[in-house]
């Protein structure tokens, strides 16, 4: 898509298949009430966070240019975000994890720009703007935690998924939309909770990606730091939930030190946490990614990161000694004595060395798949990679030259050697040949009238990760969600209660309103007798009017909608907190 920002160089530099998630912030279309719900959070989250968040999070309010009583607008928001090396894009909902993290990678921070309806004011699990906006925004501004952010994300999107993995993202984006909507039957939200929950418990061993999204969980978005005793928030959930940071200083909140076993503590999105993580200080998050890193397919190789990246199905990556990288879907590999001996991919494939594709060797060439032998000759000691002009020359590995070559695990390359490929240290990457088979104790792998053979050098696998090496080897833009979100419905009541809210507003702000405030309650309290925030800004602005018999009228109506609506009792009641010395209350 085409969408221009003027404010924040950074997001130029996006690859064109993370531009694909990238939608406009339509700042027009936040409601009064939208403005209204802001406002509420921010305020109770400074008065309420300020106590109990990490420092960081009050310094970076003011470095982000958060303001308590305006939606962010995120072009304004870049502009600042830009003086600590980072940008901001809004997208629709959840979106992929790798591409999540990509974007974190590029220093970019994702927002949902939509905002939570006023009966989910405490917590949505849907991701929007609060959540975005207020939550992960003002931590980047501590140079540590943002360091830790980005690398994240550089480690993150090369994680290996399984297929449940993008079958769980699905489930838990089209539960968020439901319940996020207004109005969905309790049958769809129940079945859309029903089928996440299954998900949950029917995920098998679980995924590189799914442990650092545990990892992402239990820091980034629910971590606490400090000490078990005494700790601080500076996790964006907790950050963006008026209800949950308070519930999470409790002890009914079991506190763990946190090490690398978060990544196999699985959370549940709709419901609150039983237990949060306390880390001591931001460089230990960063110790224990790099420790979760050293288990991952990226720094460990060999088989098992081969046959990872079979069973993702999906794009992914093996790099082999010599830096030769191959992208592509993997879809078999022969092992013999616990090693890979012979990798093959089906469909586009691309070769590449140092992220960048080799000349010649991208997806137009290798449509068909591309598949090569790795490891050692049999019976020489010596590696290809590792051979000489002479020694090459001793083994007939030479242009012109035809060659049986005999590789551990019995394949066998025979054929006529065209050229080779090799990288700016003169080391060989490619072995191309002509007339050439390939085999497997006799079976067929490759055949003359295939055309030029091209064999990959590399004793062994050093890596494997998801995704191809260079982004611009292969068309990404294919997202096509299964769900969008969904528009609160316009009805000429709720018309009605977004002028009354305007009006609110405008009298706030000193500026021209269509009502007074003792008509805008005398309306909201007749028409729509069960909303409670909008007699809350009312009753703001009368205590400073000094008007104490009205007030008392808009307290007594607050009253009544605190016996009918238990839910609302808390909301109330902070609200008027946040007016009133506290002992009034």
């Amino acid at each position: 898509m085409e969408t221009h920002f003027e404010s924040n160089p950074l997001i130029d530099r996006l690859p064109k298949h993370l531009k694909q998630f990238i939608k406009p912030q339509d700042y027009e279309d936040y409601t009064p009430i939208n403005q209204a719900v802001w406002r509420y959070v921010m305020r109770k989250n400074v008065d309420y966070l300020s106590k109990v968040a990490h420092d960081s999070y009050l310094e970076g309010l003011q470095k982000t240019g958060l303001e308590i009583e305006n939606i962010p607008n995120m072009y304004g928001m870049n502009r600042i975000l830009k003086e600590i090396g980072w940008a901001a894009v809004a997208v629709d909902g959840f979106i992929p994890p790798n591409a999540f993290m990509e974007f974190q990678a590029y220093n970019v921070l994702v927002i949902a720009s939509d905002i939570r309806q006023l009966e989910h004011i405490e917590y949505t699990p849907a991701p929007d703007i609060i959540h975005e906006g207020a939550g992960h925004a003002p931590i980047i501004a501590n140079p540590e935690y943002a360091e830790y952010l980005r690398r994240f994300g550089e480690i993150g999107c090369k994680a290996i998924s399984s297929s449940h993995d993008y079958e769980m993202y699905e489930a838990i984006r089209l539960l968020s939309i439901l319940k996020e909507a207004e109005g969905t039957p309790e049958n769809e939200i129940k079945a859309a909770e029903d089928q996440v929950e299954y998900l949950q418990n029917n995920m098998g061993e679980l995924s590189e990606m799914a442990r650092i999204r545990n990892l992402h969980w239990w820091t980034v978005e629910y971590g606490l730091i400090g000490t078990v005793d005494n700790p601080k928030i500076y996790g964006a959930g907790l950050l963006s939930s008026i209800g949950e940071s308070a519930w999470c200083m409790t002890d009914n909140v079991e506190k763990l030190s946190y090490n690398i076993s978060a990544a196999d503590k699985s959370f549940d999105i709709t419901k609150p946490q039983p237990q949060l993580y306390v880390t001591p200080d931001f460089a230990h998050l960063s110790s224990v990614l790099e420790e979760f890193a050293n288990t991952m397919a990226l720094r460990t190789g060999g088989l098992s990161s081969v046959k990872k990246i079979i069973d993702s199905k999906s794009l992914g990556t093996i790099e082999l000694s010599t830096g030769l990288q191959i992208s592509g879907v993997f879809t078999n590999v022969i092992e013999h004595d616990g090693e890979p001996v012979y990798v093959q991919t089906t469909g586009k494939t691309a070769l590449s060395y140092r992220e960048k594709e080799l000349v010649g060797h991208g997806t137009e060439y290798h449509a068909e798949g591309f598949g090569s032998p790795i490891g050692m000759l049999k019976g020489i000691n010596l590696t290809i990679e590792d051979m000489s002009p002479r020694d090459l020359r001793a083994y007939d590995i030479f242009e012109g030259e035809k060659v049986i070559l005999e590789f551990e695990g019995d394949i066998i390359v025979s054929g006529i050697i065209v050229t080779g490929t090799r990288n700016l240290k003169g080391e060989i990457l490619l072995i191309k040949l002509k007339d050439c088979t390939v085999t497997h104790k006799g079976n067929m792998l490759f055949q003359p009238e295939w055309g030029v053979y091209d064999m990959a050098i590399g004793k062994e696998v050093i890596a494997a990760f998801s995704g191809p090496a260079d982004v611009n080897s292969f068309d990404m833009i294919t997202h096509v969600p299964s769900s969008t979100t969904i528009k609160a419905k316009v009805s000429p009541q709720r018309q009605e209660l977004e002028i009354l809210y305007q009006s609110v507003r405008n009298i706030r702000e000193g500026k021209t309103a269509t009502t007074t405030l003792k008509e805008a309650f005398g309306a909201v309290a007749a028409n729509h007798p069960n909303d409670w925030l909008l007699c809350i800004e009312i009753a703001e602005l009368v205590y400073k009017q000094n008007d104490n018999e009205f007030l008392d009228k808009v307290i007594n109506h607050l009253e009544l909608i605190k016996v009918k609506r238990p839910e609302v009792v808390l909301l109330i009641n902070n609200g008027l907190e946040l007016i009133f010395e506290k002992d009034l209350v």
